[in-house]
């Protein structure tokens, strides 16, 4: 087991949060930090002071240069990102474009985000093909445990794989980067929802191998809400369409990429927060966040054992970063969630989720820059006190 390192308190004064939460729940919406939020409000005066420049020249030059630092970051060609508001977006982009047919399959695991479920059903609904969850099994052993149980559901139908990164219920990292390489030998497109990643995994895009991936900046990242992005291989740009048909379809002013004529100009909207990626990436430098993120994974795994004792409950996956991160799940043995959640927020004031996922139902801490040890005993001091009413 890992020592402590607590997390740098000196950051705690630096995000917008109310001081009579304890916090949880970073993982949902993410915070953002006074700096990024600042540098925010800067574009949105900026665009309301000359509507038209900022919409037409000055915001879509800020644009640019913001791609650009995302896809350094990323380890990716600016050219094969386009902004979006949130990963579901995205996720109904290629879904709608992949023209499915009836027969068809797209593959996931049994453990995905509710609203990625409900897109691609309906749009296999639609279609006629088929949506399958594999079964994966919890705990899962090891990376090699979950390739074998998932690579079971491939079949000569499956047209494209769906998999997160880390999943939000369990919070578990996958080993997507096997499961693409088996999907590439067979010549099966791979699409990974990596709503959870970005600053939280370091990223290369290239090398990963994916066909498509989308990622939230507003949440790890710390961008304003509304801040995300869709990459696509250029060898498959050509399969999207756009969700949305704008100026950038058959433009009268064509840019070199098709792919951006067609998905980032959308109509008019305020597309500040996709301008903050500089300021997010410069916080993160001047505060040595891979130190910071190491203080608040080691934060994760020393408190886990804990709290697998007090619920009663087993480890989802070998307690080691392979598999958690700065997220950790606990499954709850409850049929209300809802009334646990409204405990713990009203009576004891800590914002943490507590989700249902199928017939089970988790409850899942998130550790970011401004948490503490205090935080956590905080919570276990509740559950404790409550236990007896799950």
């Amino acid at each position: 087991m890992q020592k402590t390192v607590p997390a740098l308190p000196h950051l705690r004064s630096q995000f917008l949060l109310r001081s009579d939460i304890t916090y949880l729940n970073f993982g949902s919406f993410g915070a953002c930090p006074k700096p990024i939020f600042d540098r925010y409000q800067q574009y949105q005066l900026e665009l309301e002071q000359e509507p038209v420049q900022f919409i037409v020249q000055t915001g879509l030059d800020y644009l640019a240069t913001s791609r650009q630092a995302l896809a350094t970051y990323l380890h990716a060609d600016a050219d094969d990102l386009v902004y979006v508001v949130n990963p579901s977006h995205a996720v109904n982009i290629v879904a709608k474009s992949l023209s499915l047919k009836p027969g068809d399959e797209v593959l996931t695991s049994s453990w995905e985000y509710g609203a990625c479920d409900r897109t691609w059903q309906y749009y296999c609904d639609k279609s006629g093909a088929s949506y399958i969850k594999q079964p994966i099994r919890l705990p899962i052993e090891s990376a090699e445990d979950f390739v074998a149980q998932f690579l079971k559901g491939i079949s000569d139908k499956t047209k494209l794989i769906f998999l997160s990164h880390i999943t939000s219920s369990t919070a578990l990292r996958f080993p997507v980067e096997l499961i693409i390489k088996e999907a590439t030998k067979r010549g099966i497109l791979t699409f990974i929802d990596g709503a959870h990643a970005p600053g939280q995994i370091p990223l290369n895009l290239t090398s990963l191998g994916v066909d498509f991936y989308t990622g939230a900046c507003h949440k790890w990242m710390m961008t304003p809400k509304g801040s995300s992005f869709l990459y696509a291989k250029k060898s498959k740009q050509s399969l999207l369409d756009p969700l949305v048909i704008s100026w950038g379809y058959n433009s009268d002013h064509p840019s070199h990429s098709r792919f951006l004529d067609y998905h980032q100009t959308q109509g008019t909207r305020d597309f500040s927060a996709f301008l903050c990626i500089p300021a997010a990436l410069e916080f993160m430098q001047q505060n040595s966040w891979e130190q910071v993120s190491a203080a608040c994974r080691a934060l994760v795994l020393d408190n886990a054992p804990r709290f697998y004792e007090l619920l009663g409950a087993k480890p989802l996956a070998p307690l080691r970063e392979e598999f958690i991160l700065q997220l950790c799940s606990f499954q709850l043995q409850t049929n209300d969630a809802e009334r646990i959640k409204s405990i713990l927020f009203n009576e004891y004031k800590i914002e943490v989720p507590v989700m249902r996922h199928g017939d089970k139902v988790f409850l899942r801490y998130s550790i970011q820059a401004f948490n503490s040890q205090a935080d956590l005993d905080q919570l276990y001091n509740a559950l404790a006190a409550i236990k007896n009413q799950f």
